[in-house]
């Protein structure tokens, strides 16, 4: 990178430093200013938090790209364009209209105190941004050859230390900030591409022909377990969360909707450009850094650096939200819900709870190395236990019983854990049976449902 570049970059840390310092939040600051900024966000603010938040893997896109092609868009892509729809259609004004501030909240309305701290700790676990500061460590160590360990430090502390000053707000306004970015890096670098070399006929005539069907080599069953996998969408904090913080009922749902679209457009930006990468350096050593690669043979000095800010910001803003996400949940959710602190020291535990997020999320980067087994690991746990009972819980429709609800999160998210656990002890590095732990989680959840919701209704006819 030029110094040019270098200035770029720069000046985005110090537009970041602003954004998040500006309005310090008061040691005194409600619950509702402080986790939800007074349940103030319009439209414009809502999609552009929303769109930059759930898009962080963007590595993980380029690598899936360089190997399989457009298979990409139906395995990233619509699978969670459908969950996404269904959250818009079914749980959005619903959320907005409960009034409550976090998921544990509305576990604790329907099914008890027990199922909420249950459901909270789960949470905080599966919202640890892990992956994302392992991504953005690699990131920086491709762009400006950092140190890996440097490089997740460095990102961790920027993260919580202007989170930390400002709260929910400071989340949105550097959101949107990063929101712009990610766009105009993949904008200016498509348009050069094609301008370059060609459109569709140069991809056609340079790329493998697996990677222009749909399936890009894999099989049927394999692209079928990401529409199971992206259920996840309907339990997803950063989801609840916007719209709990959103103006009115129809900004959660119409802002859903708009996101959606804002993903389909960003999609293709990125898998395009995947596939350019593909047909122009068909011979990369290291897939996950094809974007960079791509950017360090196509991009002049200043061009460089905006498609880098494009890359950092897509993977920063997700950092941040789940970052805060992870504090609100340990200081709202877990620390007062058990202990029942006094309602005005939740922004205080929820700072303290930034702290506790960023040490166990950069142990989890240090640990894990892979951005896909920290996804899978955690998301294979915390989607059978809370998907049913947190559905159920927003429709307030064939409920289960309060006992029946808490056993249901913890032995669906057992079942799941041990399951993940059992490639260690098969001798093979497989699951038992072949079976991917999600699966098993499912199924006992929906038996404990099935089985709670016919005691619930059986003693409601006697009563």
């Amino acid at each position: 990178m030029h110094l040019i570049d270098y200035g770029i970059v720069a000046t985005y840390l110090g537009s970041l430093a602003y954004l998040g310092f500006s309005r310090r939040a008061g040691k005194k600051q409600s619950a509702v200013e402080f986790i939800l900024g007074g349940r103030a966000l319009t439209l414009p603010a809502f999609v552009a938090s929303l769109v930059s938040t759930w898009y962080g893997g963007i590595l993980g896109v380029g690598e899936f790209t360089y190997r399989y092609g457009i298979a990409n868009w139906l395995v990233f892509g619509v699978p969670y364009y459908l969950a996404a729809l269904l959250f818009a259609l079914y749980l959005a004004k619903r959320a907005r209209q409960s009034e409550v501030l976090t998921i544990p909240d509305t576990l604790h309305a329907t099914y008890g105190r027990g199922t909420a701290i249950a459901g909270a700790i789960i949470l905080f676990l599966t919202t640890l941004p892990g992956a994302y500061i392992l991504m953005l460590a690699i990131l920086l160590k491709y762009l400006f050859g950092w140190p890996f360990w440097l490089g997740a430090v460095l990102g961790t502390i920027f993260s919580i230390f202007y989170i930390h000053m400002g709260g929910f707000r400071s989340v949105v306004r550097t959101d949107i900030l990063q929101f712009v970015l990610m766009y105009v890096g993949f904008i200016v670098m498509f348009i050069m591409l094609v301008w370059q070399y060609g459109g569709l006929p140069f991809i056609r005539s340079a790329v493998p022909s697996t990677h222009l069907a749909w399936h890009g080599g894999n099989s049927g069953w394999y692209i079928a377990i990401w529409y199971v996998i992206a259920l996840q969408t309907l339990v997803e904090p950063a989801f609840y969360s916007r719209c709990y913080a959103a103006k009115d009922p129809k900004v959660a749902r119409n802002g859903i909707l708009i996101s959606i679209l804002c993903w389909m457009v960003f999609d293709f930006l990125t898998t395009s450009c995947g596939l350019y990468v593909r047909a122009i350096l068909p011979n990369l050593e290291d897939p996950a850094a094809s974007y960079v690669a791509l950017a360090n043979l196509m991009l002049p000095a200043g061009i460089m650096g905006i498609f880098a800010l494009s890359l950092l910001t897509t993977v920063h803003s997700t950092v941040d939200s789940y970052f805060f996400i992870a504090a609100t949940t340990f200081g709202r959710d877990i620390v007062w819900r058990i202990f029942r602190v006094p309602e005005e020291r939740i922004t205080h535990y929820t700072r303290m709870g930034l702290i506790l997020s960023a040490v166990i999320a950069l142990g989890a980067a240090l640990y894990f190395k892979s951005i896909i087994d920290i996804w899978h690991d955690f998301g294979s746990v915390g989607t059978p236990a809370l998907l049913l009972p947190l559905f159920t819980a927003m429709n307030n429709k064939r409920l289960m019983s309060p006992r029946m609800a808490l056993l249901s999160v913890l032995t669906s998210g057992g079942i799941s854990l041990l399951w993940l656990l059992s490639r260690y002890w098969t001798g093979d590095g497989q699951y038992w049976y072949g079976l991917e732990p999600i699966f098993p989680g499912l199924i006992i959840s929906i038996a404990i449902y099935s089985f709670g919701r016919k005691q619930t209704s059986c003693r409601g006819l006697i009563l």
